[in-house]
């Protein structure tokens, strides 16, 4: 036994001795460190990752450290560590340079974005070969191409070795064809028709317009959002049990056909046995209980619900309760099928504003924006007064986007601070009207305008036509705050010179120099109301073959007469924007009444715009106009009074002021009675979205205007249908219109294709 336990002693002190002497081997003082099989690779950038230098004592871990450094940069496939006696030779070989990265087969992606877009990963002219990172490369691409609906797209790769260690890069990319919907089938359903949930789909199978729409190409992003407003539309009609039980996407063998199939389970419809309100509500339950919008006997409406407690929010809000907290609590009975829910409300701590930022503006002066704000500084906050201010910084019309948000103040639980951002836009505006017919060709205006001059809010604008038969420079300012109290001033001075064409000649010109000055007094947010003085003169001459609409005007006035209307007017603004409303109203009252010197007469408009949300990008937007005017003491009405109707603005697919009374020559007149009328569906530019600064929409438009002694009739309205697109441009608002005429007479001028500057209508 002593002989066996001295034996494995003797062993063990054996085998210690050997791995000192192995160790001992393995670990010396490095004298030199060599490199060998560089070719494109400095010496400098091997020695930069090395965990050792001369001098320092060499050892199998540092030398493993070595290795992993110098394959982590990618330069290397392979590299090796020899150490003879104290020199350390570090065998690397190289990878290969990529000298040219193409594509072949590509049409869906420009070759130029993929090559970049290869070479910010590393996959490019002068980097590294990597064989893994073109295999990822090569996936990616794939799903590039599966998520624009190519489900047999095929991607392969050919290297080409070059001289000096280099490839070119080639992918080989089989697009196939797109993959289209071919069916979509829902299942389950008993109370409303396939066909009628289907067209709640933003997907569908392939249609005439599906080449711009690209709505029969699959997307799961596009096919949840349609599960979503499938499910919306039941839960919005009473079905609470309504479910999706399951979706199947299946693609065709061949790879060109997808088809979708949603199974449901409707169940019954639900009705509301009753609510009450729980909570505080300040003492106010009789306010808030009216703004619940479903009542008992009621089909039960997740969207009504949830409008109800939007009120809710918004009525804590108008008392000062920013973050009040409503919650609708329901009680399902799946026996009877009712629901019965409590509203529960917390309105939390009353908020003051603390102040007020405003970013964005780069060119207008911050004052122009507060000046319009109704929700003040240190004052309670108010969701009522924060909506109106941003719906009036909105109506300025010098933003793109006016976005209006909270932010709470560190350290307090009753303050917050308003964050308004705006996004400038050109507010110089050039506008062009231009029409064309056979007839008459091509007619032409133009102005020059800046809404907000200097950033100040103020409008100067100059109006100037060279056409040789209507001349006219008219130059116009107005001041939105005069006073500081809102009170407007409009000052305009113009000169104007109409030569009419004819086919008999250029037989009158009138010449007409004046100016008015127009002051605009707010009575309450939404009211303002105009008065005005100003002065006119009016000289006719007359050629042989002038209309004898005018030559008996000069008989009984005289060639020159001149007149100081007086102008009273009012407006009322409630849309949610100047440029693009699609929600609110707009009407305009104006009076001119010119009692002294030789223009004597009576003249009144009413302009009356509605818009209506129909969807949340779509609106119905109506525009009424109606006008009167009369000669005073026993005068007819002066003839450059007259009312004119007929292309953008009252009636599109007739000429500009065509309509009505016309001389023997076929000169539109005008006349002393007006009525117009135009229903318009707005909704975006296809393939545009929610971008509101193109859309396009489908009009019908009916006016007309009678003379002075003229009885009107309906039976003399024209009218026309069409479609046109309204663009908020650089140089301003610009409105398309090509229009059919589907009620109109024999000597009507008509115009197809018309293009002005244009608000609205």
């Amino acid at each position: 036994m002593r002989f066996r336990h001295a034996l494995q002693g003797t062993a063990v002190a054996v085998l210690a001795v050997a791995c000192a002497q192995a160790y001992a081997a393995d670990t010396f003082i490095i004298k030199d460190i060599r490199v060998d099989g560089l070719q494109r690779t400095e010496p400098g950038t091997v020695f930069s990752y090395l965990p050792f230098r001369v001098g320092d004592t060499y050892t199998p871990e540092n030398g493993a450290a070595a290795i992993r450094a110098l394959f982590a940069t990618g330069l290397f496939k392979d590299v090796r560590i020899r150490t003879d006696h104290d020199v350390v030779t570090i065998i690397v070989e190289e990878r290969p340079v990529i000298a040219n990265v193409d594509f072949t087969g590509t049409k869906e992606f420009p070759k130029k974005t993929l090559i970049e877009a290869l070479s910010q990963v590393g996959l490019g002219e002068a980097h590294p070969y990597d064989q893994a990172l073109v295999d990822r490369a090569v996936q990616e691409l794939k799903q590039q191409y599966l998520a624009k609906g190519y489900y047999g797209v095929e991607v392969s790769t050919t290297v080409t070795p070059l001289e000096r260690n280099r490839v070119n890069v080639l992918f080989n990319v089989t697009e196939g064809a797109i993959a289209k919907i071919r069916a979509i089938r829902i299942v389950g359903n008993k109370v409303y028709s396939e066909s009628d949930l289907r067209d709640l789909f933003s997907l569908s199978t392939p249609g005439w317009l599906s080449w711009y729409t690209k709505s029969d190409q699959y997307s799961r992003a596009k096919l949840n959002a349609d599960l979503e407003t499938l499910r919306s539309y039941y839960l919005d009609r009473g079905y609470l049990d309504f479910r999706i039980e399951s979706t199947q996407v299946e693609l065709s063998p061949d790879k060109d056909s997808i088809y979708i199939t949603v199974n449901i389970h409707e169940g019954p419809k639900y009705t509301v046995s009753g609510y009450k309100l729980e909570g505080n509500y300040l003492g106010l339950d009789d306010e808030f209980r009216p703004l619940v919008k479903l009542k008992p006997g009621d089909v039960y409406s997740a969207k009504l619900l949830n409008e109800s407690v939007k009120a809710m929010v918004d009525k804590f809000g108008v008392y000062g309760y920013a973050f009040a907290r409503v919650e609708p609590k329901p009680e399902i009975d799946h026996d009877t099928h009712e629901v019965f829910f409590t509203i529960d409300s917390d309105p939390g701590r009353r908020i003051y504003v603390r102040k007020i930022d405003i970013s964005g503006n780069t060119r207008t002066r911050d004052e122009v924006i507060r000046r319009e704000f109704r929700q003040f500084e240190d004052a309670w906050y108010d969701v009522d007064r924060i909506k109106l201010s941003r719906d009036r910084v909105d109506r300025l019309g010098y933003f793109k986007d006016v976005t209006l948000g909270t932010r709470e103040v560190p350290g307090t639980s009753d303050q917050v601070d308003l964050d308004m951002h705006v996004t400038e836009k050109p507010t110089g505006m050039l506008g062009l009207g231009v029409g064309f017919s056979s007839a008459n060709h091509l007619s032409f205006n133009a102005s020059v305008s800046q809404d907000n001059i200097f950033g100040s809010g103020n409008n100067l604008s100059v109006d100037f036509n060279t056409s040789s038969y209507y001349r006219t420079l008219a130059v116009s300012s107005t001041n939105p705050y005069f006073t500081q109290d809102g009170i407007s001033r409009t000052v305009n001075v113009y000169y104007r010179t109409i030569q009419p064409y004819s086919s008999q000649g250029n037989n009158y010109t009138i010449k007409t120099p004046g100016f008015n000055v127009q002051f605009g007094v707010p009575f309450t947010e939404l009211d303002r109301v105009f008065f005005g003085v100003g002065f006119e003169r009016y000289t006719l001459d007359l050629s042989p073959g002038a209309p004898a609409a005018y030559i008996s005007y000069v008989n009984q006035f005289g060639q020159t007469s001149s007149g100081v209307p007086l102008t009273i007017g009012w407006q009322r603004d409630s849309r949610n924007s100047a440029l693009v409303p699609t929600d609110g109203r707009y009407q305009r009252l104006s009076v001119e009444y010119s009692p002294f010197s030789t223009l004597r007469y009576f003249r009144s408009t009413y302009e009356y715009q509605q818009f209506l949300p129909v969807t949340r990008q779509t609106n119905l937007a109506f525009n009424g106009l109606l006008g009167y005017a009369h000669g005073l003491n026993g005068q007819p009405l002066p003839i450059f009074k007259n009312l004119y109707a007929g292309g953008i603005g009252t009636v599109r697919g007739f000429q500009q002021s065509s309509l009505g009374p016309q001389d023997a020559q076929g000169n539109a007149l005008g006349g002393a009675k007006l009525l117009v009328a135009d229903l318009e569906y707005q909704f975006p530019f296809p393939g545009t979205g929610a971008d509101k600064s193109l859309r396009m929409s489908t009009f019908l438009d009916s006016g007309y205007v009678w003379g002075e002694n003229q009885k009107v009739s309906l039976a003399d309205m024209r009218a026309s249908v069409g479609i046109a697109v309204s663009w908020i441009s650089p140089i301003g608002p610009l409105k398309f219109s090509i229009a059919k005429p589907i009620r109109s007479q024999p000597g009507d001028k008509l115009q197809a294709f018309q293009f002005t500057v244009g608000t609205a209508f």
